[in-house]
């Protein structure tokens, strides 16, 4: 059954990780003898349920049951609560606390039985409902049920979908280089525009200046993008360059979402080898600097500079008397 507690002092943060989601869900895990488990409440023996799905219209009250099984020799006493889901910044499923929820999780009920006593070695069934109020938006609506018993939380992920026009939309912005070599990293921030939860794939091209770059194929992210969220990643680009210009084009596909794509431009220049070249060209300007001085300041033994050349005497000019005075 699937099921993941944490302890509740780690925050919603690690709750978020207990959390299933996607179309196969996380595999089922425990934390250390956490003596119970909790999911989806299934018809049939061997038919388990990764997570919750229900659909509906506008101001439908759904119904679903979720299963609690005490794997322990003592009695639990395990409280229920629904939440609303959301991406943190860096993409992952998380929960908000009781206290926060105003969507989807609000609209979960358990009625009288929000607290349940479970016998040892029992499995208790509890049904729960979810009321769609009659305004509500069409598309997802992300929520989970939360467990909590002896400071330990066990989610599971609702997908809610009120019934309606859809629009599966996304951007890609802030495209950047950090790093450089092995270490060079590819980030951006991803946008959910449109109404239903998202399932991105990312390709990178790179076009150097000096010939061809390797760029990165596309691939599945591991991130289920919700309506509304706006999540920061980082791709590894093992295939920087050592010295080029490059222009980047990251382009990002969804399922029923046009292409989206951002570009960005990046220097890769190696910088010791930039800094002994810089080194050696400040040296053979200065050698060259200091010669010139040298030339032009050269002094005689003395101290003093040469003499001047003399100037040659000027010739008084000879007027030759020819002929008798008149």
């Amino acid at each position: 059954m699937p099921v993941l507690p944490v302890p509740k002092r780690l925050g919603a943060a690690l709750l978020a990780a207990a959390l299933l989601y996607g179309a196969g869900g996380l595999p089922a895990a425990a934390a250390d003898e956490p003596g119970w488990t909790a999911g989806p409440a299934s018809g049939r023996p061997g038919a388990a349920r990764p997570y919750f799905y229900l659909a509906g219209t506008p101001g439908a009250v759904l119904e679903d049951r979720l299963a609690l099984e005490n794997t322990s020799d003592r009695e639990r006493t395990v409280t229920l609560r629904g939440a609303d889901a959301y991406n943190t910044a860096d993409g992952a499923f998380a929960v908000r606390p009781a206290r926060e929820s105003s969507g989807a999780g609000a609209w979960i009920s358990f009625g009288g039985t929000a607290t349940v006593r479970i016998p040892p070695r029992t499995r208790a069934v509890v049904p729960f409902t979810v009321t769609v109020p009659p305004a509500s938006s069409p598309g997802d609506h992300p929520a989970a049920v939360v467990a909590t018993e002896d400071g330990r939380e066990a989610g599971v992920r609702v997908h809610l979908r009120v019934s309606g026009p859809t629009l599966a939309a996304l951007t890609v912005e802030d495209v950047a280089v950090r790093g450089e070599g092995a270490a060079a990293v590819v980030a951006y921030t991803l946008v959910n525009r449109g109404n239903v939860a998202l399932a991105p794939e990312l390709a990178i091209r790179a076009d150097g200046r000096f010939g061809e770059v390797p760029g990165r194929t596309a691939r599945a992210l591991p991130v289920e993008l919700l309506p509304g969220q706006r999540v920061e990643l980082a791709e590894p680009w093992p295939g920087a360059p050592v010295f080029d210009r490059v222009a980047l084009t990251v382009t990002v596909t969804a399922p029923g979402a046009a292409p989206a794509t951002a570009s960005a431009s990046a220097w890769f220049v190696p910088w010791g080898v930039a800094a002994l070249t810089g080194a050696g060209l400040l040296l053979l300007g200065g050698t060259a600097t200091a010669a010139l001085l040298l030339v032009r300041n050269r002094r005689t033994p003395g101290g003093r500079p040469p003499p001047a050349p003399a100037a040659a005497p000027v010739r008084e000019p000879h007027h030759e008397l020819t002929g008798a005075s008149r």
